[in-house]
């Protein structure tokens, strides 16, 4: 465990640690009978007709067995690295969801839509209560890197055991059907659904059927789980966590309402780690009561015996991978900026080619407006904010400087005299939450023509009146190639009304094809500078430097 200074310890563990999962009734019981109604069928069947019979797979010597057989060393790898990189995914994903501990089958987040949520609390109603807030604490036991507020350092395992996720299933994909293997978990004909329903029927009625030699073959049930593991849950996780992109459904919004929307696509996406959790409980409980030895045999070692060295070996197997849950909890917190630059020398030049080129081209109307919009960030603290905000800002000005020709500082009716512009876009929070508002500004490539960049200058920071997490002026940059995309905005107006304090009065930055931290609040001044590294420490922003955030986060 980590030994925090008291301003981390406040941050990360908070004196509430309480944790609940509340459930929708009405989800808790469609649910629950679909369940009741699969079993009552099975009870029926055996009381109307009878236990309804299972072969079982002919326990036969191979060299006369028709079908695949064994496990081949290939199966056997991808079985561990698979192992292994679920594992990462699901503890780095739940430290991802503790960060807004809600999910919604609707964009607009309002509080108490929600389907499920993993705190006690209720949003209140009677004082401000930010997505910052509404964070809950995890277990380091539980989730990689653990704690509260953490998401940065999630993200970085997460993403980077992605590409290990998805390097192994198309290793075992491309060998699956370049051999024989691809008939063990493909369903050849609809009746293997009817035999894995009289399979469930053994299982619901408290019968355990005939059980078939793994090393031969998997009987119905079997057949189709692995079939779904591998085919649906595997491909349905990439694409609903796809859907999550900023870049992606801010250019092709019908991509997200495939899932039924952004928040439908993370409700699936969590429900595919749950899948996969279900799975791994299930399937570890059924290796166990039949015959443990031998079937860590076919998995470790590839032969079909009892001899104990398959479980020792399994056994070491599972130890390397809790050594890596523990290697990443420390690299976490003792070599974060390693862990950030490692997925950021990946991520970063991937993403300037694939996802940063996409142009956002958002189709919302008012009627899609959110009737909430979570609010974020800490509001600023200073008497000149103060003094501002008590006469509407007619006496701020905005400073520009920097690497620039022509420096400028300009009120608010001098930037709406360039010509208002609006959007209706799609708000994406690193924490989870989304929601659809209207904003009015000035496009940013119209202040960028005013002030007349210098060849040297490659980066805008933006500095806030505003404070970060861990204390200092809150600040960010971008790059100048995003600030001159489509709908990137000065924005001075929220829903056809004056930008409001909560939101980043007097002006807040809006850059679609990015996710909502960069999109810095309560803007005091900008300046053009040559690059990110002569900022802070160096990362880009301050959540960059102190919270282990993406550079460029196109998702």
């Amino acid at each position: 465990m980590i030994a925090f200074d008291a301003a981390h310890r406040a941050v990360h563990a908070p004196p509430d640690r309480r944790f609940r999962i509340w459930i929708r009734p009405s989800i808790l019981a469609g649910a629950g009978g679909v369940i009741a109604a699969l079993i009552a069928a099975a009870w029926i069947e055996v009381a109307v007709t009878g236990m309804p019979p299972v072969p079982a797979v002919p326990q036969i010597a191979p060299d006369n067995f028709a079908g695949p057989h064994g496990f081949p060393v290939w199966v056997r790898y991808c079985h561990f690295f698979n192992f292994l990189f679920v594992t990462m995914l699901i503890r780095s994903g739940l430290s991802i969801l503790m960060d807004h501990p809600r999910l919604y089958f609707n964009d607009g987040c309002t509080p108490g839509s929600e389907w499920i949520r993993f705190t006690p609390l209720k949003v209140p109603r009677d004082r401000v209560w930010t997505a910052k807030d509404d964070a809950r604490y995890i277990s380091p036991l539980v989730g990689t890197p653990g704690y509260r507020h953490t998401i940065g350092l999630a993200r970085v395992w997460h993403f980077i055991d992605v590409h290990g996720f998805l390097a192994t299933g198309i290793v075992f994909i491309v060998l699956l059907f370049t051999t024989e293997q691809w008939r063990r978990i493909v369903p050849a004909s609809p009746l293997v659904v009817k035999q894995a329903w009289d399979v469930f029927v053994h299982y619901a009625t408290f019968h355990l059927p005939p059980e078939p030699n793994g090393f031969y073959g998997y009987n119905a049930l079997q057949q189709i789980a692995y079939f779904v593991v591998v085919f649906v849950f595997g491909v349905v996780a990439v694409a609903t966590g796809i859907a999550m992109s900023p870049a992606v459904v801010n250019r092709f919004p019908w991509y997200a309402r495939i899932f039924g929307g952004r928040q439908s696509a993370r409700s699936i996406h969590f429900l595919t780690m749950f899948g996969f959790l279900a799975f791994l409980v299930v399937h570890v409980t059924l290796i166990v009561m039949t015959g443990f030895a031998r079937n860590m045999n076919h998995i470790v070692r590839g032969t079909d015996d009892q001899d104990p060295a398959g479980m020792y070996w399994g056994f070491a197997g599972i130890g390397v991978v809790i050594l890596c849950w523990v290697a990443a909890h420390y690299i976490s917190w003792y070599r974060p900026r390693a862990a950030q630059h490692a997925w950021k020398s990946v991520a970063y030049p991937m993403q300037l080619l694939t996802l940063n080129r996409l142009l956002p081209r958002q189709r919302y109307s008012e009627k899609d407006i959110s009737p909430y919009f979570w609010p974020n960030g800490k509001m600023p603290v200073r008497d000149d904010w103060k003094r501002m905000a008590e006469n509407g800002f007619s006496d701020f000005r905005l400073k520009v400087g920097g690497l620039v020709r022509n420096p400028v500082e300009l009120s608010l009716a001098d930037l709406e005299s360039f010509g208002v512009v609006e959007h209706i876009t799609m708000h994406h929070c690193i924490q989870g939450w989304s929601g659809i508002a209207k904003w009015g500004g000035i496009p940013m490539w119209k202040l960028i023509e005013l002030v007349q960049p210098k060849p040297e200058a490659k980066v805008a920071a933006f500095f806030s009146f505003g404070e970060a997490l861990y204390g200092g002026q809150y600040y960010d940059t971008q790059n100048l190639e995003n600030l001159q995309k489509p709908e990137c905005l000065l924005a001075t107006r929220m829903n056809g009304q004056p930008l409001p304090q909560l939101y980043g009065a007097p002006l807040r930055l809006r850059v679609e094809n990015q996710l909502g931290y960069k999109m810095v609040k309560w803007i005091e001044r900008i300046e053009f500078i040559a690059s990110e590294k002569s900022l802070g420490k160096g990362e880009g922003g301050k959540n960059e430097d102190d919270e282990y955030f993406d550079l460029l986060p196109n998702i």
